[in-house]
Formats: C-alpha cells, sequence, structure tokens
C-alpha cells in the first residue's frame, strides 16, 4: 500500500491486488509507448511488442510528411500561371506609380497657373483651372451656342474668377468667390448654370440668383439672355408686378433672378415654389447677409429644400464673419480669392484730397469740372437728401447731370442708369443703391464726394471704374472730420499698388463700423 504524496489526494490509497489487471495493462502500454520513442531499447523486446511499435513509427511518419507542406510546390497553379500573375502585379503596380506621378505633376502644374494668375483656393479636391475657352469646349463639353454668345461679347480669355469658379461648380462643388470689381463675376456663376441645365424645361424654377437691389438684378437679367441668344431658356427677372399678379406654377422659368423680398414675398403667398432650384446664387453676398436682408435669405435658402442643391456666393468684398455664416449653409465648400481679399483692381488709380470742410467739397468739385471734365463722371454721396441737393447745384452749372437713389419711382430710376450708359447723361449723383454690382462701360473717374461709410462701401463705390480690364480713376474728397478714417481708406489704396503718403500710413486704425455723420446742406451760399 502507498500513500500519494499529493495534497489533493491526501489520505487516498490504491489496492494493487485488486486493481491488478488493469494496472498491468497501463504498464504495458507505458512500455510500449516508451519503446516506439527510443528504437535503440526494442533489441530485447518480444516480436509481438516489437511489430506494434513499427507500425505506430509508421503512421506517425505518414502524418507527418502530409502535415509538412513542400516549398515551391502548388496544386492549384503551375509555375507558368504564377510567373504571368507576378507579371500583372508588377503591371499594376507600374500603372498606379504613373498614375500617382501624373497626379502630381497635374497638381504642381495647376499650383503654377494659379500663381501666375493670383488665384488663392482653400479645401479638398479642388478641380483644375481652364486655361482658355476651347479647353472648356474640351473638358466640360460647353455648348456651342454659349461659345459663339461670348464671342459676340468680346469674351476672347477667360478672368481669373472665371477660370477657377466655372470648374469648380460643373463639378458638383458648392464655392464662395472674392474677386475684384469689373472681373466677370457673373458669367463666372451664370455660364456653369447654362450648361448644367443644357435645355429649357417647363418643371418649375431650376436656378434661382438673388441680388441685393434692383438695379444689379435687372442688370444680372440683361446678361443672361444675352449669353442664351439662340437658345430657348425662359429667363425671368421678378418684378413687381409679377410678384403680386403671376403664379409661377403655371408659368415656364428656368432662371429667375430678383433681390430677396421679393421671392420671399411670392413664397410665403404660395405663388412660387422653390423645392426643385439645382442652383442658388447669392451675388454681392455680403450685402444680401447684412441685417435688413438676412432673413429674407434665410427664408429663401429654406424653401430650396432641394437635398441635390448647388449654393454659391461671390462678392468683391468678403468680411471674416460672411464666411462663417456662409459655411452653415454650405456643404464641403470651396474658397476661391482671386488677387488679395477685399481690395480694389489695380487698374483703377486713387487719390485722396483734402477740402477742408464741407463748403470747399462743393467749390473743389467745381473747379475740377472746370479743369477737365471727363465724362462719364459718377459721384456718390452719404444720402438721397444730399443726392438731391448736389444734383440741383450741377444741372445749373451747364452740366449734363442726373440722380438716382432709392426714392424715385421704379421707371425713373431705369431712365438715370438708361442715359448714363447711352452717354445723354455725363455726370451721375448716386447713393449706394448703384455701389454694388453695376456695369457701367468705360466710366472714367468716381468721385467720393462724401466719404464712404466702410471700407467695402469704398471699394465697390471705386469699382465702377476700371472694369474689365480698362484704366480708371478714383478721387475721394475729405474733411477734417474724416481724418481718423484716413487709414483704412489707405491701406485698401496700398494694397492696390497706389502710391499712399507716409504721414497716413502712421495714422492709427480706427475700429470702422458705420461712418455716417451728420453733414450740412450742400451749398456754396453764405451762412449769413
Amino acid at each position: 500500500m502507498e500513500k500519494d504524496t499529493s495534497f489533493l489526494f491526501s489520505g487516498i490509497t490504491f489496492n494493487r491486488t485488486k486493481f491488478a489487471p488493469d494496472f498491468a495493462r497501463f504498464q504495458e502500454k507505458k512500455e510500449v509507448d516508451r519503446a516506439t520513442d527510443e528504437p535503440a531499447l526494442l533489441e530485447n523486446a518480444d516480436p509481438e511488442s516489437e511489430q506494434v511499435a513499427m507500425v505506430r513509427a509508421d503512421k506517425k511518419r505518414k502524418r507527418k510528411a502530409t502535415s509538412d507542406p513542400v516549398e515551391g510546390f502548388s496544386v492549384f497553379k503551375s509555375s507558368k500561371s504564377t510567373k504571368a500573375m507576378n507579371q500583372m502585379e508588377e503591371n499594376n503596380e507600374d500603372k498606379l506609380l504613373l498614375g500617382k506621378k501624373e497626379y502630381h505633376r497635374q497638381l504642381e502644374s495647376d499650383a503654377l497657373f494659379r500663381k501666375k494668375h493670383n488665384i488663392h483656393v482653400s479645401g479638398s479636391n479642388i478641380p483644375s483651372p481652364f486655361q482658355s475657352f476651347t479647353e472648356l469646349k474640351l473638358r466640360h463639353s460647353c455648348k456651342s451656342y454659349l461659345l459663339r454668345n461670348l464671342g459676340e461679347l468680346g469674351f476672347k480669355e477667360p478672368t481669373p474668377i472665371q477660370r477657377q469658379a466655372i470648374p469648380v461648380l460643373l463639378s458638383g462643388r458648392e464655392c464662395f468667390a472674392c474677386a475684384p470689381t469689373g472681373s466677370g463675376k457673373t458669367f463666372a456663376f451664370v455660364c456653369p448654370i447654362l450648361m448644367k441645365l443644357e435645355r429649357a424645361s417647363k418643371d418649375g424654377i431650376r436656378a434661382v440668383i438673388l441680388c441685393p437691389t434692383r438695379e444689379l438684378a435687372a442688370q444680372t437679367t440683361r446678361e443672361c439672355k444675352k449669353l442664351v441668344k439662340g437658345k430657348k431658356f425662359y429667363i425671368k427677372l421678378m418684378t413687381k408686378q409679377l410678384t403680386k399678379s403671376a403664379d409661377f406654377s403655371k408659368q415656364p422659368c428656368d432662371i429667375l433672378i430678383s433681390t430677396p423680398y421679393r421671392v420671399q414675398f411670392a413664397v410665403r403667398k404660395r405663388k412660387l415654389d422653390l423645392s426643385k432650384v439645382e442652383f442658388l446664387v447669392l451675388d454681392e453676398a455680403d450685402k444680401l447677409f447684412e441685417l435688413g436682408l438676412v432673413k429674407q435669405v434665410d427664408a429663401i435658402v429654406k424653401a430650396c429644400s432641394n437635398p441635390s442643391i448647388l449654393r454659391s456666393l461671390f462678392s468683391a468684398t468678403l468680411p471674416d464673419t460672411v464666411e462663417e455664416l456662409a459655411r452653415t449653409i454650405m456643404h464641403d465648400a470651396l474658397r476661391i480669392i482671386i488677387g488679395r481679399k477685399n481690395s480694389a483692381s489695380e487698374t483703377i488709380k486713387q487719390k485722396l484730397v483734402f477740402v477742408g470742410s464741407e463748403e470747399g467739397k462743393l467749390l473743389a468739385l467745381r473747379q475740377s469740372f472746370a479743369e477737365s471734365l471727363n465724362p462719364p463722371v459718377l459721384i456718390f454721396v452719404q444720402n438721397k437728401e444730399r443726392a438731391r441737393e448736389l444734383y440741383n447745384e450741377l444741372r445749373y452749372d451747364d452740366i449734363r447731370a442726373d440722380v438716382i437713389h432709392a426714392d424715385l419711382p421704379e421707371i425713373q430710376r431705369e431712365n438715370a442708369v438708361d442715359n448714363f450708359r447711352s452717354g445723354k447723361t455725363w455726370v451721375l449723383v448716386a447713393t449706394d443703391v448703384i455701389a454694388r454690382g453695376m456695369d457701367f462701360k468705360g466710366v472714367n473717374c468716381v468721385i467720393n464726394y462724401d466719404f464712404p461709410e466702410s471700407m467695402a462701401a469704398y471699394v465697390h463705390r471705386i469699382g465702377r471704374s476700371g472694369r474689365a480690364g480698362r484704366s480708371g480713376e478714383a478721387i475721394t474728397l475729405y474733411t477734417e472730420a474724416d481724418v481718423p478714417y484716413l487709414r483704412n481708406i489707405a491701406n485698401v489704396m496700398a494694397a492696390s499698388g497706389c502710391e499712399v503718403p507716409a504721414w497716413i500710413m502712421a495714422l492709427a486704425k480706427k475700429k470702422w463700423r458705420k461712418y455716417r455723420p451728420h453733414r450740412e446742406a450742400i451749398s456754396n451760399k453764405p451762412q449769413d
């Protein structure tokens, strides 16, 4: 009797006599296994045990032979097919490498081209700019009627904003763009809309272009109709009469152009359904996002409920606050800046003229006209009352002058613009109602009779001159009261390459909010 030393089996004894047969059987198997593992010990074993051991060893060798793979051998493919597969993999790798090289080569070429044309773009997967209108036809299948109309309108080479914004919109990407006045922004968003729409449709409004003023909306409508000459597109300007009487669900309309208030009014009266709109353009976007218009614009954005709609914003000035607001309504939008952000065109010669006081302005203006009047001349004043006063002073000086401001009837405002365009009027006195987007061909001089209320107002005012590469002149009259705000104007002048006196650049930069001081009535009569 042996005692097991294991802790778990302490106190248990094993009866060898009782379990002798079983004990012998297990002991025999243990010896056979030992014999298999150690062949040298089998010499003295009995023949039956030796035979069992040999059988077991043979089975073990077979298992080992089947489990160990043979290198360089495959049941499924021959050496020739392996070679072909390797060759295909190498070819695919070469193609991928060549594709990557071509991709990086294209990126480098695009970067050099953008640098040459002063185009700054930020965002992901930016489409390549196009170099000529011919390339626009090859890359994007631009219709021949559109290229023909461009040629008739005098378009020879695309402008920087057109080179980049058109491919972006054609690729289905949203964008907000900032480019100098007179750089062709209208065509940059109208062209891709016409290319995408392809043909006229009676299935609701497909594109909406919002403008801050009626004059700009009317001008954009004229430009659109010039581009679709020879093609049956339904382009409509939302007039006051149309807003009240027409039901757009019964009228075909591809592109609707309007101010925000009129569109919102028609939507509210259920005369206008914008659920199928594919393109929404906010022209002069920074003006549309001002407090007076932002609620109307927001209502229109919500009414344009098509999930695949493309939104785009264009302006000559794009403050950071407008950018932040734009990103909340746009998805993965690209940012396009031409030249320096919020700067004036380099073709405009800008001057600052000190006149001392309000009385000195009218004297300086009359003296300037007496020395050399080179019409057409556009004069900007602070408000409509001062516009009327200056117009009354000038019409007695044998100068063909006219006036435009928000209080005039619509027909009178249209006549003032048409007469100035046709040359019947030499001098047009205006408020900021026509400071944005209006394209007057060949305006030789812009005069800021009253100091502009903001940097953006200054850029847009002087941008009525020097358009489409032409040269122009901008003169800003200032008094002692305006001196604290001179540095803000001087920064814009310096950024566009104009010379600025050192003493002005040394002035402190004052935070500029709306600058509309009370000014005396315009008159050269004695105050006695």
